[in-house]
């Protein structure tokens, strides 16, 4: 389609870069009729994926930086330029701030051909140039020889790349892209996902992203920000965010199972994690909580060790628990194990080889025993 790192770049450093006209900073806030508490920045080159439930406010912040909704309170800043300033009662119009829109529906125009709906976006007064310009973005795209087509003769995937086309013809200073792939087949989807990411290489603009899709979004963008009610709730890496969440709401939004409860005490003259009958080990954090004190606490799926049967390892002996298998679903060569301990109801999960499942024997109701690995036990104050 297109031709052609994850930095973890703390927001205050981003917010900086856009004040000194290197990036997008965004604060918009109300309290209706779409509640809005949301706070990033995105800077130069960066893609910057918004994720969260459907009614999180996602699209509307995508259309509040575009200038196509109103908002009661705060500021948007791109390039050195004041866009929207609330307290001072400044808004510039929606085509002086310079915007490249891929829409969900691709928003093409269904009367005008694919290099029509391109040249529209082409700024110039020579007819001749713009609709080499145009034709230049279609051959960007992979479009050559479908310039007459209309849009209802092109492909889902197609006119996403008209779409894609339209919104850089623009110049934009800052690209929105709100669900750009959900319109097209699976197949199609990971393809253009693939050639977004050789085309954002060429790109030195910011780059925000809508998705419900967090495997999309972990692959594409540099940053997540994790929206819920409107509300920034957390901005990182997509590392960051999958293996350290900061409350166990967040976990959830991510859709992270392995949130647990859990209380410090002192066992053996050192600070360990007590859950249920079990003392774990916890390699950083715990010297932050004081004994006796509730807290919550998640593993990464990838941090949990199957014991193999007949075959003992010395790290089997790091946070040993047993639990029985009370689901398991075979998907391909993978098999997604959920283990239920005797102590409560809380459940663990994680993902072996359909090989290695099988090797060991593993079916509904067996027991098995696992590993915790220390290192990986991240810390939540109890917050809910």
């Amino acid at each position: 389609m297109f031709e052609s790192g994850h930095a973890d770049s703390p927001g205050q450093a981003l917010d900086e870069q856009a004040r000194h006209g290197e990036g997008l900073s965004v604060s918009l806030h109300q309290a209706g009729p779409i509640p809005l508490a949301a706070d990033f920045a995105c800077g130069p080159g960066e893609l910057l994926g918004l994720v969260g439930p459907s009614g999180s406010g996602k699209t509307t912040l995508l259309r509040a930086i575009a200038g196509l909704t109103e908002v009661a309170s705060g500021y948007i800043r791109c390039g050195g330029q004041s866009w929207f300033d609330a307290a001072r009662g400044h808004s510039l119009s929606v085509q002086a701030r310079r915007i490249g829109f891929v829409f969900q529906d691709y928003a093409l125009f269904p009367h005008l051909s694919a290099r029509d709906n391109v040249l529209l976006a082409v700024e110039g007064d020579d007819v001749a140039t713009r609709r080499t310009m145009a034709e230049a973005w279609l051959s960007r795209v992979r479009l050559e020889g479908l310039e007459d087509r209309l849009p209802d003769q092109l492909s889902g995937g197609q006119r996403q790349r008209v779409a894609v086309a339209r919104a850089l013809a623009r110049k934009p200073q800052v690209l929105l892209l709100d669900e750009p792939f959900s319109a097209v087949d699976q197949v199609t989807r990971r393809r253009l996902q693939r050639e977004l990411a050789l085309l954002r290489e060429t790109l030195t603009i910011p780059m925000l992203l809508v998705t419900h899709d967090l495997e999309e979004a972990s692959a594409l963008a540099d940053r997540l920000c994790v929206l819920h009610g409107g509300k920034t709730l957390q901005s990182g890496t997509p590392e960051t965010l999958f293996r350290t969440p900061d409350t166990p709401q967040i976990a959830r939004l991510l859709d992270r199972h392995n949130v647990f409860s859990g209380e410090v005490v002192e066992a053996h003259g050192e600070r360990r994690l007590a859950w249920g009958p079990y003392r774990l080990e916890v390699a950083q954090g715990l010297a932050a909580f004081a004994p006796g004190q509730s807290l919550h606490w998640y593993l990464p799926p990838s941090d949990v060790v199957l014991h193999r049967r007949g075959r003992p390892s010395n790290g089997e002996r790091e946070n040993p628990v047993e639990g029985r298998i009370q689901e398991m679903v075979v998907l391909g060569g993978v098999a997604q194990i959920t283990l239920a301990f005797d102590h409560g109801a809380q459940t663990l999960r994680f993902e072996i080889t359909t090989h290695a499942a099988r090797r060991n024997a593993l079916a509904r109701g067996e027991v098995v025993q696992v590993s915790l690995l220390a290192a990986a036990i991240h810390l939540m104050p109890d917050k809910g």
